[in-house]
């Protein structure tokens, strides 16, 4: 309980509230601008943040990745098209919306929906991240094994208009895997 209240108290503080605040600035800014997702935001930012205190640069890629997720609903409601792919589905009513003028009604009901959202996700994981790393932890390989066979049998469900692509993307993701853990048992 120490540790959590350390937590919360770090984040807390107006040095690490004010670059929160700069991460969901430029956050929504990156959302904002269709093509540019939420990952390349703070894949864009990253090195930013290494001559930053860790807890200050990991809230600050929070902001940024959370800003952004928001700002794709900007694009999706004003000009039909979304700034990410988690806005896609914003273009349904909110660009209609725009349309009929009431475009500061559907960015309103967006920024509404993002915080609550937001703040529900953040409550959910903070409980629930304990339990979650303690099963992630007891994986072992009948888990990996199922988890695999698992994501092939979703890709075969996915192309079957085209086998041939996906079992190439499977061999693929295997091969992957493959290497990464070669890489592992060599480091």
């Amino acid at each position: 309980m120490g540790s959590l209240l350390q937590a919360i108290l770090a984040s807390v503080s107006p040095y690490n509230l004010l670059f929160c605040a700069l991460g969901v600035i430029g956050g929504i800014i990156v959302g904002a601008i269709p093509g540019l997702t939420a990952n390349l935001g703070v894949a864009l930012l990253v090195p930013f943040t290494f001559a930053m205190e860790p807890e200050t640069g990991l809230i600050m890629l929070g902001g940024i990745y959370t800003g952004a997720i928001y700002g794709g609903s900007i694009s999706a409601i004003l000009i039909n098209a979304p700034g990410t792919p988690s806005a896609a589905a914003t273009t349904f009513d909110g660009y209609p919306m725009g349309q009929r003028g009431e475009a500061r009604l559907a960015i309103g009901t967006a920024t509404l929906s993002s915080a609550i959202g937001g703040i529900i996700s953040v409550l959910v994981l903070a409980f629930f991240a304990p339990f979650l790393a303690k099963q992630a932890l007891r994986f072992g390989p009948p888990e990996y094994f199922a988890l695999a066979f698992f994501g092939l049998t979703i890709i075969i469900s996915l192309s079957e208009d085209n086998m041939i692509k996906g079992l190439i993307s499977g061999v693929f993701g295997l091969l992957s895997q493959r290497l990464e853990w070669i890489r592992l048992k060599v480091s």
